[in-house]
């Protein structure tokens, strides 16, 4: 089996998903599986729109050959192969519960977990997550005390629930895209 329809596979993607997302013909696809050594431009593309190193595409790797034996840190990597279709279920899966905050953490880290995707994008998107968890109440709770009127609360829970929809949208609009997310933080929270 080739590398491509493997790293294709293990992302859960048809020959016609990759050729849509990566804007290359399925004839090439299909080529490339059957074992053409994909070049240039084909490889860059099929690369970033598949998260993975150029290498990791080619059947023979350059300059393998030369070496006497590969070094211990090589040895033992493999590739993070990212599966986006679970990933933007785990982004999404934050929605039904944007107006009861702790709960738009919970579905998206057991999803994680049990999908086994614990990788930098999913616990970003939990990260987001508890951030919101966090910023939210507090803008609540500021605008509940600066008295605007009993009118203006209810408003401002609407705000809030729509903010956090955009941004798990605009999020999951970007992993489409190019997978990765749009809205971030500098750092992990689990």
């Amino acid at each position: 089996m080739s590398k491509l329809k493997d790293i294709r596979e293990q992302q859960n993607l048809t020959q016609e998903e990759l050729s849509e997302r990566s804007g290359l013909s399925v004839r090439t696809i299909q080529r490339i599986e059957a074992g053409k050594d994909p070049k240039g431009y084909t490889l860059r593309i099929l690369s970033a729109k598949l998260g993975v190193p150029e290498n990791n595409l080619l059947k023979k790797q350059p300059g393998i050959e030369n070496r006497e034996a590969p070094s211990p840190a090589t040895q033992h990597e493999n590739p993070v192969l990212f599966n986006y279709a679970l990933i933007r279920l785990i982004n999404l899966s934050s929605i039904p519960f944007v107006i009861l905050p702790p709960l738009n953490i919970l579905l998206p880290l057991i999803l994680m977990y049990t999908t086994k995707q614990k990788n930098p994008i999913t616990r970003q998107i939990v990260s987001v997550q508890i951030m919101w968890t966090i910023v939210a109440p507090l803008l609540f709770l500021l605008g509940v005390f600066m008295k605007l009127g009993s009118g203006f609360t209810p408003v401002l829970m609407l705000l809030l629930a729509a903010a956090n929809v955009y941004i798990v949208l605009r999020n999951a609009v970007e992993i489409d895209k190019k997978n990765k997310l749009y809205y971030k933080l500098d750092f992990n929270m689990i």
